[in-house]
């Protein structure tokens, strides 16, 4: 697979990266563990090298398959992580703690879950408030000098945020949403990201699974998944939104792909320094999300989704209040 750089310090990965939080939470129970862990090593075998996780998804549950699937891949892989939240068995709602003291003990269980001497790209979960991003910045600026962190990252941070810390420690990537799904990153985000000389990492680069054309308004999610709660994914949204998802299946059929693929392709064809990550549980899936990084679209095929894609208004808020209350303004 191709690679790309993040930051000015040339983080190298592939093109495509995997986003594994679906095997813990989200988007209904866990599968059997033999399985993710196949599915994780699958990919490193077909040539993902950056993997994201967090200390948060399903309790340390996550980082714990992560480090175990990756174990025996150790210098050949990047892996992800992020700080943030105060306590990770109660997950998001227990609220955010970017303290220092938080976040040193994050990174010192982290290493041990993942199996590593060092993480290789830290990210800040959700802007703290309560902490000045210059003292988070300073923290971890301090963990790379002990050489327990590589490179410092951001999630859902705005431009402001990002030029404040990036100041004290230089960014090495921002992760936030971004899709044909939710495009708010074109406006201030990824101009920010481009003069500061900043890597970004798309996550729900597929919409929730919502840009792959397999999910309509008769869709059933199972009780644990989070779509449930999501105004953008209730019926009558789902079947507005639909338009969406015709545009890349017209452009799929004329380049023998997927929607899935369109929408990935999409995004590697806005800037070379963007990275999305994909998730998925299954070998199929992985395989078709990798295929994206082959699919090649013309200026006239970019131009013919921009033209289509301005007459859609897409229909219902990303996340539920609660959620988007964390998200830095």
């Amino acid at each position: 697979m191709q690679k790309r750089k993040l930051g000015r310090g040339g983080l190298e990965v592939s093109a495509i990266g995997f986003g594994a939080m679906g095997m813990s939470q989200s988007y209904g129970p866990p599968g059997p563990r033999e399985e993710s862990i196949r599915v994780l090593r699958a990919a490193v075998e077909r040539g993902v090298t950056f993997f994201d996780t967090a200390e948060v998804y399903g309790g340390g549950h996550n980082e714990e398959l992560v480090g175990e699937a990756l174990a025996p891949y150790k210098g050949r892989v990047v892996i992800a992580t992020k700080f943030g939240f105060k306590d990770p068995a109660a997950g998001p709602g227990a609220g955010l703690d970017s303290s220092p003291k938080r976040i040193r003990q994050v990174v010192e269980t982290s290493l041990k879950r993942l199996r590593v001497d060092a993480i290789d790209l830290l990210y800040q979960h959700r802007v703290d408030p309560a902490f000045a991003i210059e003292d988070v910045a300073g923290t971890v600026k301090d963990l790379i000098a002990e050489g327990k962190v590589k490179n410092f990252g951001l999630s859902e941070a705005s431009a402001k945020t990002i030029r404040r810390a990036n100041a004290v420690q230089p960014v090495t990537a921002l992760q936030s949403e971004y899709s044909l799904f939710w495009r708010e990153p074109e406006r201030e985000i990824l101009p920010t990201c481009e003069e500061l000389g900043i890597g970004f990492v798309p996550f729900s680069p597929l919409g929730k699974g919502f840009l792959t054309g397999k999910i309509d308004e008769s869709t059933t999610f199972d009780s644990s998944d989070f779509r449930n709660t999501v105004p953008r994914f209730t019926p009558e949204n789902r079947r507005a939104n639909q338009a969406i998802v015709d545009v890349l299946a017209r452009i799929a059929d004329r380049k023998k792909a997927t929607p899935a693929q369109i929408a990935l392709a999409w995004l590697l064809a806005q800037k070379p320094w963007i990275v999305p990550i994909p998730g998925t549980r299954k070998i199929e899936r992985l395989e078709e999300n990798i295929g994206a990084a082959s699919v090649q679209l013309t200026s006239g095929d970019l131009n013919d989704i921009e033209n289509a894609a301005s007459t859609i208004t897409i229909k219902g808020a990303r996340y539920a209040e609660a959620q988007e209350r964390m998200i830095d303004r």
